[in-house]
């Protein structure tokens, strides 16, 4: 049986319009998690490159580019985009956000669930993301969704800032080349 909460939650495909409030969400949500894991000057950078109008209109535009938005009681609660790398059957989510107050109440686990359903319909076997190697709350949700550590990786971002980060996959269900072992 559903709750009145539950019943109030969805996930519907960003619009133009939302923009503005994704990215007042986004600050939000950076500065209560990101602050004990990197500097204040690389979330300010990292805000500003990634949730920029510009950038994120471009996204919404182009093939291959999905951004979802979590709304819960008709208010904007989360987040995520994911896209086509180009490697033949991976999909890489590229940000999935909650907002503090609503985390543990398995609506990350929806928003990957939405991804993975994606990336199935567009043939891919293996899902892909990267995380902060000290964000130890979010790799363990990533590992409890089936994820797993694949790589790690330190990429310059500009700015004289870098990612330190571990590479995670997870095998897209419904693919049979995955069953096979051969879906890497």
């Amino acid at each position: 049986m559903k709750t009145a909460l539950e019943d109030t939650v969805s996930i519907e495909p960003l619009a133009a319009q939302d923009v503005e409030r994704l990215a007042a969400l986004a600050r939000e949500i950076w500065y209560a998690h990101y602050p004990a894991i990197i500097s204040i000057a690389q979330i300010e950078y990292m805000l500003a490159e990634r949730y920029n109008r510009d950038v994120v209109l471009a996204e919404l535009r182009r093939d291959g580019v999905w951004w979802d938005k979590l709304m819960t009681a008709g208010e904007m609660a989360g987040f995520a985009s994911y896209f086509l790398t180009g490697v033949p059957g991976e999909m890489k989510i590229d940000k999935l956000y909650v907002h503090p107050r609503l985390q543990r109440r398995g609506y990350g686990g929806r928003m990957v669930d939405r991804a993975l359903s994606v990336a199935r319909a567009r043939g891919c076997s293996r899902l892909a993301l990267a995380v902060n190697r000290n964000n130890r709350s979010a790799i363990a949700a990533y590992l409890k969704h089936g994820f797993r550590i694949a790589d790690a990786l330190v990429k310059n971002i500009g700015g004289g800032f870098v990612m330190d980060d571990y590479i995670m996959v997870k095998a897209v269900a419904g693919d049979p080349s995955t069953a096979l072992g051969t879906g890497q």
